[in-house]
């Protein structure tokens, strides 16, 4: 019990530190941007989707879920693959001239940044959205089918729950295993865009 202690008095001292070395205050301005982009992200597409999805058919609906909660689960892989990725790797890549290597050494050092914006901002977003749109499916059963409600409604919420906490768990496995690949190509498709 005593060496438990002891070790883990080691890992307390050890990561208080690592804190003062790295002691960065929280960054107000990314704060500010995040809470900025994720109000007029979330603001933008449920104003979409309360004036149009509730007109939509049933299929195109079904399809629309589908997209959010597919485009949600990609952020997040997205998202853990920079946390997870190893640095050198692109560095050794971008001393070699390699297109998008230098945009993953970017990705990778503002890691934090990255993987808050793609899983707490993109990916919850979509969560929120395409349960929206699982309301709507579920309306469109009761009115055309005459579904029980109660039971439609949990019946529908709980497959895009299942859905989403599914598709990210799978995600976050392949993201942990494949970080390195995941972040080259997620860099070198960015790339493209921000060349000048």
């Amino acid at each position: 019990m005593n060496k438990e202690n002891n070790e883990l008095k080691n890992l307390i001292e050890v990561t208080k530190k690592k804190e003062k070395q790295k002691k960065e205050k929280i960054n107000k301005k990314w704060l500010i941007l995040v809470i900025s982009v994720a109000f007029i992200t979330s603001f933008i597409l449920s104003l979409i989707s309360e004036l149009t999805i509730p007109n939509i058919s049933l299929w195109l609906g079904i399809i629309i879920m589908l997209i959010f909660i597919f485009t949600g689960i990609i952020f997040d892989i997205i998202g853990v693959s920079v946390t997870t990725a190893d640095e050198k790797v692109f560095h050794s890549m971008a001393s070699r001239k390699v297109i998008g290597a230098s945009f993953a050494v970017k990705l990778k050092k503002n890691a934090d940044k990255v993987s808050s914006f793609c899983c707490d901002v993109i990916s919850d977003v979509c969560g929120i959205i395409s349960g929206a749109v699982a309301a709507t499916i579920a309306t469109i059963l009761i009115k055309q089918f005459n579904f029980n409600s109660l039971l439609t409604s949990v019946t529908i919420a709980s497959i895009v729950a299942a859905l989403t906490i599914g598709g990210k768990a799978i995600g976050k496995t392949i993201a942990i295993n494949k970080g390195n690949i995941i972040l080259y190509e997620f860099a070198k498709f960015i790339a493209n865009f921000t060349k000048k």
